[in-house]
């Protein structure tokens, strides 16, 4: 296919920064997502805020990379093809880090009386997802050499997205049983909700990635 032919030449050039710029927004999405993942862990407010102000931190920076990587974007020449799947890994990308920031201000924003293992379950599939897209976007770079092993993660990815699923649903079973207080169920019901769209939008990176996978091997 036209793509990939293209991208190669020109996503590698020098003075093209495309991958370095999804490496570090991939970086900021591990970084967010542990921080994520330490606020389940902790009843501490003052920890909650201080977390809460590392992934904004990572948030903030990540929306950096989306606007620098539209300027590289538009700097060269591409074909509307070709800068459709760019623009796409990237959107979904930057979503993911928006998604991660949101169920952290979530925690803030509830101040729930107790942090359940659910919602801790929940925050730890978003942060291997986290994991494997870092290894998605390191091996982009080499379509050729690691397409079975990128597809391994994208497999990773869809599977751990499943499990987060089955972990929502139990979880909000759980708590609709067990939680007598009406305030605190909505509380944690609204949580995990956006702590489970997180974890959607993981998938979706993978599916667009699948996609350049699947345009590559048509070749």
């Amino acid at each position: 296919m036209r793509f990939l032919g293209y991208f190669r030449r020109r996503a590698f050039a020098s003075r093209t920064h495309f991958f370095p710029i999804f490496s570090r927004q991939a970086a900021y999405i591990r970084q967010a997502s542990t921080a994520l993942t330490a606020m389940m862990k902790t009843s501490d407010q003052s920890e909650w805020r201080r977390l809460e102000k590392e992934v904004k931190m990572c948030e903030v920076q990540g929306d950096a990379m989306l606007a620098e990587f539209y300027g590289e974007l538009y700097e060269n020449i591409v074909t509307p093809v070709d800068r459709d799947h760019l623009q796409t890994i990237a959107m979904y990308i930057d979503e993911f880090l928006d998604n991660i920031n949101v169920s952290a201000k979530s925690i803030l924003l509830y101040l729930p009386d107790r942090i359940d293992t659910g919602l801790l379950e929940l925050a730890q599939y978003i942060e291997s997802e986290a994991d494997a897209l870092k290894e998605i976007i390191a091996m982009l770079m080499d379509i050729r050499h690691c397409f079975s092993s990128i597809t391994l993660q994208c497999d990773r990815i869809s599977e751990l997205e499943h499990a987060a699923d089955d972990s929502y649903e139990e979880y909000i079973g759980y708590i609709f049983q067990n939680e007598k207080n009406p305030i605190e169920l909505m509380k944690y019901k609204n949580i995990a909700e956006n702590l489970e769209t997180t974890s959607d939008s993981a998938k979706k990176v993978s599916d667009q990635v699948r996609k350049v996978l699947l345009s590559y091997s048509e070749k």
